[in-house]
């Protein structure tokens, strides 16, 4: 059987999301769709996965009946469920950056078709707002890696690393597209008016851009089985994940002598932050829950 996995977020006024909750997941497991459908007052966020037929369903609910207006999503497809149960939960933000945000005007978006003209440009700095774990196995050429831990410590990096942003375009992107609706508009509520974001985000660019016009290097992060996928939406068939750290692992980092799966990876051992003081035998299955 083959597997529909479809990411999408949608801004929209939900009051009722908190009612919602019970309903929507009773509808998910009645189609038998797994995944992570998270809602709040200001709309919902969603990677999910199951056949053709149960995602077509549920989209033309989301659509016609709980949002009442069109959607965007991205798809990929595998072989096999990529998540353990279906979950619906209840946030108080779709993405919190940690800090307020007007949300009321956005950088300009850049389809992915334009993406590369613009990311080649001298007075550009390409920003990847993703978490370090993901940015770990691939990135676009030339963009700056913030190696933040969570979206929450990118305003700080912002204002630490103000001088070399003014006076740039600064192209920011992520794997869908939501961290930069949101993080854009902070960027221009806090003085930064050149500012880009890739529409649809990496994996929109991936369905978009011809394998042999990227410009992209290595492979996408997934919050699934998948853990990434390549530039053809196809699962990797080499990153891994550390079960202690969560941090997401390229073959180079599997055949560091500090990775001992289960137990350690290159990008925890020896921190104070991890006590690698259990046996082998006794591994811990990371934050990350698919």
């Amino acid at each position: 059987m083959s597997y529909v996995i479809v990411a999408f977020y949608h801004f929209f006024d939900f009051p009722n999301f908190e009612a919602m909750q019970a309903p929507l997941l009773e509808r998910l497991h009645s189609l038998g769709i797994k995944g992570s459908l998270l809602i709040t007052r200001e709309g919902v966020n969603s990677t999910i996965s199951g056949t053709r037929d149960a995602i077509d369903a549920f989209l033309d609910y989301l659509q016609n009946d709980l949002i009442g207006a069109k959607i965007t999503y991205k798809e990929s497809y595998a072989e096999f469920q990529p998540f353990g149960k279906a979950r619906v939960r209840l946030k108080k933000e779709t993405i919190s950056l940690g800090e307020p945000v007007s949300m009321k005007r956005f950088g300009q978006y850049v389809e992915p078709k334009d993406w590369n003209n613009l990311i080649r440009g001298n007075d550009v700095v390409i920003l990847d707002t993703r978490n370090d774990y993901e940015v770990n196995l691939g990135t676009f050429k030339g963009a700056v890696d913030p190696s933040i831990p969570t979206f929450k410590y990118l305003p700080q990096w912002v204002r630490d690393n103000a001088d070399s942003l003014k006076g740039k375009k600064i192209a920011t992107f992520c794997t869908g597209g939501i961290r930069c609706e949101k993080f854009t508009s902070w960027m221009i509520d806090n003085g930064f008016d050149d500012v880009y974001h890739l529409k649809g985000g990496i994996l929109q660019y991936f369905e978009d851009v011809p394998a042999e016009e990227t410009l992209w290097d290595g492979e996408c992060f997934v919050f699934d089985e998948r853990i990434a996928v390549d530039h053809s939406l196809k699962p990797s068939k080499s990153a891994a994940l550390c079960l202690y750290c969560d941090h997401a692992l390229t073959v180079e980092d599997q055949a560091h002598p500090h990775y001992v799966k289960g137990v350690s990876c290159p990008h925890c051992h020896g921190d104070p932050a991890y006590q690698h003081d259990r046996p082998s035998t006794n591994p811990r299955r990371g934050r990350i829950k698919f």
